[in-house]
């Protein structure tokens, strides 16, 4: 098999993934996740858990989720259908990058991923109606220790492509914390 393509985003430890595809005349052929190859680009986890979800609609935020300790999470997250723009936020103390954000685009047809450690928020735009996204995480939901920041904290300033009028936000994402409300349990 082909070597991954990594590339390392603004912030250390969060990485641009792209396997690599095995097209032919029938389609093509991706071996999405690889324990030992993922370990040796610095990729860890052990997965534990899979989630998708889909949204009928372009401009459909979702986010910027995490849990805190015990039950923080790292997370692998792909495009099975559509695009968007995928974002996290260091939510680290004493990170020199603590309260930036970095993002990238996954689409289903170039196949990326993007590995979120623990510390970060996390959380993604639609840009394409009847999108899906799947990703891992390394540690099972925990109701008790899922948290959240605002998706549109002004300190933050991250540049969705959606403005916060046409934005498709669930009630619970609406009403999130701004960081500077937020002590985080994580830390360098």
């Amino acid at each position: 098999m082909l070597d991954l393509t990594v590339h390392r985003l603004e912030i250390a430890d969060v990485l641009r993934i792209v396997p690599p595809k095995c097209e032919d005349a029938r389609g093509y052929f991706v071996e999405s996740y690889h324990a030992g190859r993922f370990a040796e680009i610095g990729v860890r986890a052990m997965f534990v858990q899979d989630n998708q979800s889909r949204s009928t609609q372009a401009g459909t935020v979702r986010g910027l989720h995490f849990q805190v300790p015990p039950r923080a999470q790292a997370k692998l997250v792909r495009v099975v259908r559509g695009a968007i723009m995928d974002v996290v936020v260091d939510i680290r103390r004493g990170s020199p990058t603590y309260g930036r954000w970095c993002g990238t685009t996954l689409t289903a047809a170039g196949g990326e991923q993007l590995f979120v450690p623990r510390g970060f928020a996390h959380g993604f735009c639609t840009l394409e109606a009847d999108t899906e996204v799947a990703y891992k995480v390394d540690d099972y939901y925990a109701p008790e220790c899922d948290l959240g920041i605002l998706w549109n904290d002004p300190e933050i300033g991250i540049g969705w492509p959606v403005d916060a009028a046409a934005a498709i936000l669930s009630d619970k994402d609406r009403g999130l914390p701004r960081l500077r409300d937020f002590a985080s349990p994580f830390a360098l």
